[in-house]
């Protein structure tokens, strides 16, 4: 999936950066040992892929990524499919990752170190565009104040149709047009 255009992140929307006390690597041991779990060479081999640029992704994406980069790598490296699920899960639950369901399945971000935040989603090529609104804060919590609610976050994705894909569905003119 594609992530937000370079030009879009000049934008009054752009996301800001976030800083963090520890890696993602550092936080996912934590939370793990906290679980009863230990940090396997397969679960250090994700988290480092996962984080090695922030794109939208589900797992089919992430396995075939895996894949093409492990064919460089020495056999016993090689990430399983349901290691790579399971990862997943434990990602998410340690607050290192964001799931959300678009077009029927499951979509992964980077939660920890990056910005709240919002997405454009198209429904017809499925790009995402992430955006900050400062005004959509202000709404969020003028709403939260009119009915004493403490905000701890949202999650808003706006379903549409992008730029690119709107040009693309105008046809042109046909010769049955003209009957």
């Amino acid at each position: 999936m594609d992530t937000a255009s370079a030009d879009s992140a000049q934008s009054a929307y752009a996301l800001g950066a976030v800083t963090v006390a520890s890696s993602p690597q550092e936080r996912f041991s934590e939370y793990l040992q906290s679980k009863g779990k230990r940090i396997t060479q397969q679960r250090r081999i994700l988290v480092d892929h996962v984080f090695e640029r922030h794109d939208h992704f589900d797992a089919d994406e992430l396995i075939a990524n895996l894949s093409r980069s492990q064919q460089e790598c020495e056999e016993g490296r090689k990430v399983s499919r349901p290691t790579v699920y399971r990862t997943l899960n434990e990602l998410v639950e340690a607050g290192l990752l964001r799931r959300m369901t678009l077009s029927g399945r499951s979509v992964y971000e980077h939660d920890y170190g990056y910005p709240q935040h919002d997405h454009l989603h198209c429904t017809k090529c499925d790009k995402l565009i992430e955006f900050q609104s400062e005004e959509l804060k202000q709404l969020r919590q003028a709403v939260a104040n009119e009915h004493g609610f403490r905000v701890t976050g949202h999650r808003l994705i706006v379903s549409g149709i992008c730029e690119p894909c709107g040009r693309n569905r105008h046809r042109g003119k046909s010769p049955l047009d003209l009957i």
